[in-house]
């Protein structure tokens, strides 16, 4: 944690393309909950990116969770804090890491997912809402342990990795009368 005293991020910020993911593309300028927005705005993206082949989705993840340690880390510079509240591209992907696992993107049929419907969206939206927030363990520990862009990113990669694989066991899109 930064010694300096943090800063209310201002809307200038979103002029900065670095800034402008770090913020969730203003998600996170949201003046109560941030990371649910910024949460939010991962929802959307997923659904808007089901379509993609696996290979294209999952390494669209990875190029997003590895830019985002630099941006975040740059953002909470300029913020003066670490994991500023306003930095959210952390909950956009990890919330997107849920949503692909919990649909089985590039699983094979029968391994226990649902496929993206409006459950799956909302179970993986809720559940990584609730590992985020409450950072169990090891979660938590991995905030705390590699601080930084990579601590900010980590834990909500981790966060959404196992709200996933619990999704992916209940498979939450056979209610809707998916396979």
């Amino acid at each position: 944690m930064s010694t300096h005293r943090a800063r209310v991020p201002s809307a200038r910020l979103l002029r900065d393309p670095g800034h402008f993911l770090s913020l969730g593309g203003g998600a996170g300028l949201m003046p109560f909950a941030p990371g649910t927005w910024g949460s939010a705005v991962g929802v959307l993206m997923a659904w808007c990116l089901q379509g993609l082949p696996a290979a294209w989705f999952w390494g669209l993840l990875m190029l997003m969770g590895a830019t985002g340690v630099p941006l975040c880390r740059r953002t909470g510079i300029i913020l003066g804090q670490v994991d500023h509240g306003a930095i959210v591209w952390d909950e956009v992907v990890g919330v997107m890491v849920a949503i692909g696992l919990a649909a089985g993107i590039g699983l094979p049929p029968g391994s226990g997912s649902g496929g993206v419907t409006p459950l799956t969206l909302l179970a993986a939206f809720v559940l990584f809402r609730i590992l985020d927030i409450t950072k169990p363990w090891p979660i938590g520990l991995l905030e705390r342990r590699l601080g930084g862009g990579w601590g900010v990113m980590a834990d909500d990669l981790a966060a959404g990795a196992v709200a996933g694989l619990v999704l992916m066991q209940l498979n939450p899109g056979r209610f809707l009368g998916s396979p």
